[in-house]
């Protein structure tokens, strides 16, 4: 069949007039615009009439913007906390917050030299140190202890020797490391060897001794009953209070003396023996007189005898104190106490 037949031509040409008829060309400034169907044209039109109309009426209502527009604010939360709330009511809406002051610098102190102690540390001539309580009790292996046996007060002096183990051995003339029953229920223990110690090698020998076995006396021992030791073995240069480090150097062979001993009772003789075996600074005026434990070991602190010396008022407190220790060993004083 051939296309070219009168009707098809006629057809065609039919087409291409309605399409003419259809298609209109309208020039406007902004370029060239199709314009489909004069109806869809004429409904065009009357929309882009109806937004510019909308977009005049809000360029007259809107306030003019200023130059540098601030970035859209943040959403609020959903649920807003109650301290939130009551702050944004306080705060003016629009206004900046405020920022926090910083703290006001504090003034620069004054170096303090490390090595120049202060007046207030300086102890006073005659008055013990407390022991610090930072200064730990020694856990290792006791002196003279042998597969955990109970040693013997001649082991421990054996294994002390000619001891080196502290600044103290340099001064001393002799160790002084105890003396009496070493069995005895009831052991005195000291602060350190003085002046005449030192020379025999005996703890409580002079004026201070002398004391102490007229309180044993009276409690109803003899020195031969009951044993005598000291914190340190060694005596302090000028009878100074012995520090820390020589504590710590000789409280061991004091701890297996009185693992060897076992006695019922430690008197402890002043607040520097009744802080180092107790660790407890608490002063001995308020310390004395209470029963404390040292070990399983009832543990009764007074008075140091040299103290009494030169403070005879305190007498009657420390016989109290001793009395109490003759009470738990069932004696009463004598008649000359």
């Amino acid at each position: 069949m051939n296309d070219d037949t009168p009707d098809s031509a006629q057809e065609l040409a039919d087409v291409l007039q309605d399409v003419r008829r259809h298609l209109l060309w309208q020039e406007e400034t902004a370029g060239r615009s199709l314009l489909v169907d004069a109806k869809v044209a004429a409904e065009l039109q009357q929309q882009r009439a109806a937004a510019s109309s909308v977009r005049s009426m809000i360029a007259r209502t809107k306030a003019p913007e200023p130059a540098a527009a601030p970035p859209p604010p943040r959403p609020p939360p959903e649920s807003p906390t109650r301290d939130a709330l009551h702050a944004a009511m306080k705060q003016p809406l629009g206004a900046p917050r405020p920022l926090a002051a910083p703290p006001p610098a504090a003034p620069p102190r004054a170096p303090v030299a490390a090595s120049r102690p202060l007046a207030s540390d300086a102890p006073a001539p005659g008055m013990l140190l407390d022991v610090p309580r930072s200064t730990p009790r020694y856990n290792g292996a006791l002196p003279g202890v042998v597969e955990g046996e109970r040693p013997t007060l001649d082991q421990i002096r054996r294994e002390l020797g000619d001891c080196r183990r502290c600044k103290l051995c340099t001064g001393r003339k002799n160790i002084v490391f105890g003396s009496g029953n070493p069995r005895a229920d009831l052991v005195f223990v000291g602060e350190g060897p003085g002046e005449n110690e030192d020379l025999q090698g005996v703890p409580f020998v002079g004026a201070a001794g002398d004391l102490l076995t007229k309180m044993i006396g009276a409690m109803g021992f003899t020195r031969n009953d009951v044993y005598i030791a000291n914190v340190v073995k060694c005596r302090p240069p000028g009878n100074r209070n012995p520090e820390p480090d020589e504590i710590a150097a000789c409280e061991p062979f004091l701890r297996s003396q009185l693992l060897a001993i076992q006695p019922k009772v430690i008197v402890a003789l002043g607040k520097f023996a009744a802080q180092t075996l107790l660790r407890d600074t608490t002063p001995i005026t308020r310390m004395r007189g209470q029963w404390r434990e040292y070990e399983g070991i009832q543990l009764m602190p007074t008075f140091h005898p040299a103290y009494l010396l030169r403070n005879s008022a305190e007498k009657r407190k420390a016989w109290e104190d001793l009395q109490q220790v003759m009470k738990l060993f069932g004696k009463h004083p004598g008649a000359g106490a």
